[in-house]
């Protein structure tokens, strides 16, 4: 068997992630086989930064080429045959982004790259449709991260639709999305989905994740959750504080604060669509990168 490591360096506007997969070739059927070696989450919070003061601030970039140096380490440990770190929302806004990606390459040999909305949504589009059982429906691809929301809309496994909106959990806690932002989002969703009945959601991102393990009435075997469902959590971690959320609900800090607007993102969307389910196959832009990296090697094997 002949095997691959890659990684995925995911830099989003609450968290930075790590993600690192080995790939198998199992010779006698020919098959890849993807088996995740590690995967590490940072809560970096960029985007408290930039969405308030439109940059990151002297101590934040100083803990981020320090954990772009650990990452550059444990990717040796794990000895990584060819990675990617890619930047989202936060740093795209961010008014000093490019000069500390300069800096960060010049420390740590980590090129980081800035990808923009539709970049990051195709990529994901791109890893989701090996997790689901019935790819001929109707399915709008949503991953709602800090600074952005992601949706693709899927019409009998093809892509019609890809839009990413600049309305995301830590911008909306920053006060940084207005109601037009609002308005327009639901107009735009609501005007590519009115010729195509009955479109339920695949969820992405930490925190839809952790909304289906709090939820218990869910169909586990699909791994999906009735909207009902979603607007009963919702409601209970709404009129809680922060801190109450995190003892009531076992939540970490970083995750206490955006459960809330994340779950108001997907139900809006759910709202336009009409959706009744939410399908959470867990999977993210990390993978997406990942993905890229290995369908890459796939590609230059072939012309050889």
């Amino acid at each position: 068997m002949k095997s691959k490591t890659y990684a995925a360096i995911d830099i989003g506007s609450n968290a930075v992630r790590l993600l690192i997969k080995k790939v198998t070739r199992i010779e006698s059927t020919g098959e890849d086989k993807f088996s995740k070696v590690l995967l590490l989450r940072i809560p970096l919070r960029l985007g408290f930064d930039v969405f308030e003061k439109g940059e990151i601030s002297p101590v934040k970039e100083e803990r981020m080429r320090r954990l772009m140096k650990a990452y550059r380490h444990l990717m040796k440990i794990y000895e990584v045959d060819s990675f990617r770190a890619c930047a989202t929302s936060a740093m795209r806004d961010a008014k000093n982004g490019k000069s500390i990606i300069k800096k960060i390459a010049k420390s740590t040999g980590i090129q980081i790259e800035i990808i923009d909305g539709q970049e990051e949504a195709q990529m994901i589009y791109n890893n989701h449709i090996e997790c689901m059982e019935d790819r001929n429906g109707n399915y709008m691809y949503v991953d709602v991260g800090g600074g952005s929301t992601e949706v693709n809309l899927l019409v009998n496994g093809e892509l019609v639709y890809s839009r990413s909106f600049n309305i995301g959990t830590v911008r909306i806690l920053t006060d940084g999305v207005t109601e037009a932002a609002w308005q327009q989002m639901r107009d735009e969703i609501a005007a590519h989905t009115k010729d195509y009945p009955v479109i339920n959601i695949i969820g992405s991102g930490g925190n839809i994740n952790k909304l289906y393990k709090l939820i218990d009435k869910k169909d586990k075997r699909r791994k999906r959750i009735p909207i009902s469902s979603l607007q009963s959590i919702y409601d209970k971690l709404k009129i809680l504080t922060p801190e109450a959320r995190m003892d009531a609900f076992n939540l970490k800090p970083d995750r206490a604060d955006v459960i809330v607007p994340a779950s108001e993102i997907f139900l809006c969307i759910a709202e336009v669509i009409h959706a009744e389910y939410i399908y959470v196959p867990e999977i993210g832009l990390s993978d997406g990168i990942i993905d890229d990296l290995f369908a890459a090697d796939q590609k230059a094997e072939r012309e050889v």
